[in-house]
């Protein structure tokens, strides 16, 4: 059967891709930066060479330094403070990702971060639907179909995530389509944000909530259990309640939990690497955690920042679990079921466009 076969690095670019945890201030193109850059007098990039501006990114994030990782996102966070540069940068975000093949995409970011120099968090909300919008019609014009939406986030070490979440209820049929928090968990556990969280309830609004990335299992309990989190923000420390050391894995209560509820872990595998999780991408958690047939989606996280891409993250999977046509489908429409939109839009593009794009590419027709 074709879906039991490997794909190769041009199907794997070819099949049909959902992508629901990707940040627009990591997904930059590096020339994007330096226009911007220049444009508005900022003078801190390390290089003005847009292969080497690639490069120091991906360098700073693998360093170790979390002094220089963090530094990666003051430079993206400085040239997203116009208007029209959030504009431009969801519009190159969602042509970029149409290239790739990604058919769906929530992409993620924090308001507040792009109002330091006189913009409202209404402003960046509307210039990045705006941009979302025009590169949905580039991609159109390039023989691509991409729907694109938002989601908002509240930095956790600070005090608007009422006023985002207030943003997502207003934007909802706008292009908004959930509610998530970011920033240092550690230190920041999600029940701080529990007010937010109970207002998107009580507005049967969606919301996701980083979670068991560099904390651990009682980051991801408090996220589902005191804020009620749909989706888990990689989640992928998960696999801390989870014992191996038998014949059979044996999975805690909350492993259990979460397997058992179907609540989607948003696995960012590079990103995780640059971040101490796994030493390799053959040792990630998400191989075990998809035999062991846990909502598994597959994500980029930032691309700028990891240099990847939902091709690439799909190309190291085959390669270090063996992963075929179905395996890549089954997290491919894992995704699409776990999405924020309505539920006969998800069901839709998964009959009609991921289900025949695999058949198609994995037969050769």
């Amino acid at each position: 059967m074709a879906l039991n076969s490997i794909p190769t690095k041009d199907q794997i670019k070819a099949v049909p891709k959902v992508l629901l945890h990707d940040h627009l201030d990591g997904g930059l193109r590096p020339q994007t930066i330096i226009d911007i850059a220049q444009e508005i007098g900022y003078d801190l990039l390390p290089t003005h060479d847009a292969g080497e501006l690639a490069m120091w990114f991906r360098e700073a994030c693998d360093s170790g330094s979390l002094v220089r990782y963090l530094e990666t996102f003051s430079h993206t966070i400085a040239v997203m403070q116009r208007r029209e540069d959030i504009v431009r940068v969801a519009r190159e975000c969602a042509l970029d990702l149409a290239r790739d093949g990604v058919v769906y995409a929530e992409v993620r970011g924090a308001p507040e971060l792009f109002t330091l120099k006189g913009l409202t968090m209404s402003d960046v909300v509307e210039a990045t639907i705006e941009g979302f919008e025009l590169g949905t019609k580039d991609a159109k014009n390039e023989g691509f179909t991409i729907i694109v939406r938002s989601l908002l986030c509240g930095m956790r070490q600070n005090n608007r995530s009422q006023e985002v979440a207030e943003l997502v209820v207003k934007y909802r049929d706008r292009g908004v389509v959930g509610f998530d928090i970011a920033g240092p968990e550690d230190g920041f556990p999600p029940s701080d944000q529990k007010d937010a969280f109970d207002h998107l309830r009580k507005e049967d609004a969606h919301f996701t909530i980083h979670a068991g990335e560099a904390y651990g299992i009682p980051s991801i309990w408090e996220a589902i259990q005191l804020c009620g989190a749909e989706r888990l923000g990689h989640g992928v420390r998960i696999i801390d309640d989870i014992d191996f050391s038998g014949a059979t894995p044996k999975l805690g209560r909350l492993a259990s939990y979460v397997r058992d509820r179907r609540i989607p872990l948003e696995l960012c595998p590079t990103s995780n690497l640059q971040t101490g999780a796994a030493a390799s991408y053959a040792e990630h958690p998400i191989g075990k955690l998809a035999q062991l047939r846990f909502r598994v989606t597959l994500n980029t996280d930032n691309r700028l920042m990891s240099q990847t891409s939902m091709s690439f993250e799909m190309e190291e999977a085959v390669k270090a679990f063996n992963w075929n046509f179905a395996e890549l489908q089954r997290v491919t429409i894992n995704a699409m079921k776990s999405a924020f939109i309505p539920y006969p839009e998800r069901l839709e593009i998964i009959e009609k466009v991921i289900k025949p794009g695999y058949e198609k590419i994995s037969s050769g027709t």
